[in-house]
């Protein structure tokens, strides 16, 4: 038998399909609530580690470049210590007062150099001690993280594999559903339940108000609801309404319907066995 075209289908039938789907996204709803903050404290810990790893990575490359630049002015300390060895032993081959003052003055601005690239190496040394503080700082936080991490991880795979099943035919059910449901519907349904704080995008009439907000919903409304010709939404909340029937539930009144006649049916028969005791 061929499917029907969601187009096609009653508003009655459409009704049904969508509280349905309520149901079933309800139900996945409850599922995710199963494991709490777990998630959010999952993906915290993920991005605290992140950033985490990418302080490390910043300190060691600081690390790097500080070594890296003691290095270079230790070159630079043995060029100038050849250049004060080299003008020294030209002082004893001068020949006037000029060429002497140049030679010593070189020499001084080498010694200098020398001086100035030793306190640099100094510097550099301070600098690479406290990186290294940091970096074994850091190293422990991502230790402890990672634990962390670890145990939320295993505190959720444990609970998601107790409902993962479930949830998956949910899921299935769900996207059958939605496939019935004309996509115009199935938009404005996910748009209002992304909206609603407590996910319900329709909603039955409970005690003659909306199932979602409680605002009273006058009598006439009823009964466009009740008789199932379009599609009405709060005009308070928006949510879409059904009316108890539709939605499987039994209304108030048909409770209080049913009370009397269990009450007369104990009545009669009380009067029964009273009739055969005489």
């Amino acid at each position: 038998m061929a499917r029907k075209n969601p187009t096609d289908l009653s508003v009655e039938e459409k009704l049904k399909t969508l509280y349905q789907l309520q149901t079933t996204l309800s139900s996945i709803d409850e599922k995710k609530a199963l494991r709490g903050e777990l998630p959010l404290e999952v993906q915290d810990l993920e991005d605290e580690l992140e950033g985490l790893n990418i302080r490390m990575e910043k300190i060691q490359n600081e690390i790097t470049d500080f070594q890296n630049a003691v290095t270079q002015k230790q070159r630079d300390i043995a060029e100038a210590q050849a250049s004060v060895e080299r003008y020294k032993s030209q002082l004893d081959d001068v020949k006037n007062n000029r060429e002497y003052d140049t030679l010593t003055k070189e020499i001084e601005f080498q010694s200098l150099e020398i001086e100035l690239c030793n306190k640099k190496i100094k510097e550099a040394a301070i600098k690479i001690e406290e990186c290294k503080s940091d970096l074994e700082q850091t190293q422990q936080a991502i230790k402890e993280r990672e634990e962390a991490l670890s145990e939320k991880r295993d505190e959720l795979d444990e609970i998601m594999q107790e409902t993962r099943e479930e949830e998956e035919k949910l899921k299935e059910k769900a996207k059958e559903l939605e496939t019935k449901i004309e996509p115009r519907l199935l938009t404005s349904f996910k748009r209002i339940r992304k909206n609603a704080r407590n996910g319900l995008g329709i909603v039955y009439v409970q005690r003659d108000a909306c199932g979602g907000c409680f605002n009273k919903i006058p009598p006439q409304r009823q009964l466009d609801i009740k008789i199932h010709k379009k599609i009405i939404v709060c005009e308070y909340c928006g949510r879409i309404m059904v009316d108890p029937e539709l939605a499987g539930i039994k209304s108030e009144k048909s409770i209080s319907e049913e009370k009397p006649k269990r009450a007369k049916r104990s009545i009669r028969k009380k009067k029964e066995d009273t009739n055969t005791a005489d």
